[in-house]
């Protein structure tokens, strides 16, 4: 099929009809390139979160199963209904929650885990249907929807950094320190981030794509990636968690704390994020807020709910997006581009789990310091303005969660403008919000 061409609308294309791609100024090879390059940015995950969900006892095998088939379902989803350049999987923070914290420190059953992350999805339903998720969303103040890109930027940044192993965790300061920059992997990743840097100038179509094939390639001699025996593996059967979720026992008074945990840091990351990717994408209004948001948040909230069924919790759409939005992606054709290659995965899982995260970590520390341009349109010169953007990049640091990060940016600025005398500029819909973001960081020190 021939690519569309941006200036000329091709009413008989189903492609066209279904995806709108001439009214958001994209094309077919723009699209595919972009949803290619949002697989490839997503692609460690297939790792990471069945290793966190084994880490509480769930079967690995099973689990990178159901994510490959949550990351399918959900973005093809999106593709078809929401018709953005989102891709839907499940989230490290869930995963954590779930694998780590109930079953590894609390000794919680990680049935009863899938069961609240599965209560937490049908809230996100009935609060979408019920249109207060939009409602809430634009209740958030044009200062903090701007310096949204900025501290989500922030943490895809750090994450990318800590990645490619120039950033370490200390365990003795509880804090961020270099790593060692002349390792394989830092140095790799960096090769792949100089190559992203010089094709991007150069406007070369693809350029992040290009730099983690590339950094991909060169870490074969430097034993950072890792030829798999065979390319081609039968996917692990669902069996051990198909249908594991405890409904009921999730209704337990004493497990409320971890749902309301649960909910809130999804709902303000998966607001956050869909805000960004969105600015990113170029489908925001002049108010900083997306036409049709709902779409995209029932998406998120059917296969939020849906997804521990398979053994997977938290399913949201993703930050890593952004390397899709980065690289032209506009409309839904990018979602499906990538869902596409997902599922050739449930066959080529050892081909995708050969992209080592070095390789990946570059478009994640490029996307993420350009999203700090987002800080431009704050004014910085309102103290009152500026400050809780800037509190909310600082919380979004400090607590390695940027929807921690968006809940504190909300929180300093009520805080910031009653202080102020300036009552009246902060919406009824925050005042209302202020007691369940109280609630939420009062549960989140106990826990």
């Amino acid at each position: 099929m021939a690519e569309n061409s941006v200036n000329t609308p091709v009413s008989g294309n189903w492609l066209e009809r279904r995806f709108a791609l001439y009214s958001r100024q994209s094309t077919v090879k723009t699209e595919c390139l972009a949803g290619i390059t949002g697989f490839l940015a997503a692609a460690y995950l297939l790792v990471v979160i069945p290793g966190l969900l084994a880490a509480g006892g769930i079967d690995k095998g099973a689990a990178t199963t159901g994510t490959i088939l949550v990351f399918v379902a959900g973005t093809l989803l999106m593709a078809f209904y929401g018709n953005l350049p989102f891709i839907v999987g499940p989230g490290i923070g869930g995963s954590v929650l779930v694998g780590v914290t109930l079953a590894g420190s609390e000794g919680v059953g990680w049935q009863i885990g899938l069961g609240i992350a599965c209560w937490s999805g049908i809230l996100f339903f009935l609060l979408t249907c019920l249109g207060l998720r939009e409602i809430v969303t634009r209740s958030v103040p044009q200062s903090i929807k701007l310096g949204l890109t900025a501290s989500i930027g922030l943490f895809v940044a750090v994450l990318g950094f800590r990645n490619a192993g120039l950033v370490l965790a200390n365990a003795k300061s509880n804090a961020l320190m270099l790593g060692d920059f002349l390792s394989p992997g830092a140095l790799v990743a960096l090769c792949g981030l100089f190559v992203a840097i010089a094709l991007q100038a150069r406007r070369i179509p693809g350029a992040i794509l290009w730099a983690i094939l590339f950094a991909t390639l060169i870490g074969i001699p430097a034993d950072v990636t890792r030829l798999p025996e065979h390319f081609i593996a039968l996917p692990h059967s669902l069996a051990p968690v198909l249908g594991q979720v405890d409904l009921f026992g999730a209704l337990n008074v004493v497990f409320l704390p971890f749902l309301f945990v649960f909910f809130a840091s999804e709902f303000f990351s998966t607001m956050g994020t869909t805000l960004a990717v969105g600015g990113e994408a170029g489908l925001l209004d002049k108010d900083g807020n997306m036409p049709q948001i709902n779409r995209p948040f029932i998406v998120d909230s059917i296969v939020a709910a849906l997804g521990p069924w398979t053994g997977i919790p938290a399913a949201t759409a993703l930050i890593e997006s952004s390397a899709a939005a980065e690289a032209g992606g506009k409309t839904g054709m990018t979602a499906l581009a990538a869902a596409m290659m997902f599922l050739l995965m449930l066959f080529f899982t050892p081909l995708a789990l050969m992209i080592p995260k070095e390789a990946t970590a570059p478009a994640l520390i490029l996307i993420g310091l350009n999203m700090f341009s987002g800080l431009r349109k704050v004014d910085l010169a309102n103290f009152t303005d500026g400050l809780p953007v800037l509190m909310m990049v600082m919380i979004t640091l400090i607590a390695n969660s940027f929807g921690t990060g968006i809940a504190g940016g909300l929180l300093f600025f009520i805080v910031i403008k009653a202080i102020a005398g300036k009552w009246r500029e902060i919406p009824l819909g925050l005042w209302i919000m202020a007691i369940p973001l109280v609630y939420y960081f009062a549960t989140l020190v106990r826990h």
